[in-house]
């Protein structure tokens, strides 16, 4: 089997092995196979072919990786989960919610709730907005729609 053919399945096999462990390592390292095989389809010796591979995954490890993982990790916004996605949302109070407890209806599920402040009460029928999950109790506020 051709050395230029080696090459690029070790390529594809470390590009591979990239998508099950999303470190930017194994990329690194395809990128110096692929120099390898650059190597080996211009003739070079095989010494030079892994020297080729050495050096060209050096210095994508050292220059390339460290960009692209700060890259990645600033722009991927924080994935909300769990009860963090209910903050914002509005719901319909079915029970007197003040300080001390009420119920409110979040599409079809039913929630203890507490007002945030003292002086705050929700009459039946008033909109809400969720402002936190304490437990099982969802803190509210004002909709202000």
């Amino acid at each position: 089997m051709a050395a230029w053919l080696l090459w690029l399945i070790g390529a594809g096999l470390l590009a591979v092995g990239e998508v099950l462990t999303l470190d930017l390592m194994l990329l690194m390292l395809a990128g110096g196979a692929l120099g390898g095989m650059t190597v080996a389809l211009l003739g070079g010796a095989a010494i030079l072919q892994i020297v080729t591979f050495i050096v060209v995954s050096g210095l994508l490890l050292v220059l390339v990786r460290p960009i692209a993982t700060k890259h990645l990790t600033n722009r991927t916004p924080l994935q909300l989960d769990g009860v963090d996605t209910l903050v914002g949302r509005t719901a319909k109070v079915t029970q007197h919610v003040d300080v001390t407890g009420g119920r409110i209806q979040l599409g079809a599920d039913e929630w203890t709730a507490r007002s945030q402040h003292g002086g705050e009460t929700f009459a039946v029928g008033t909109t809400v907005r969720i402002l936190q999950v304490e437990g099982a109790t969802a803190v509210v506020g004002d909709a202000l729609e």
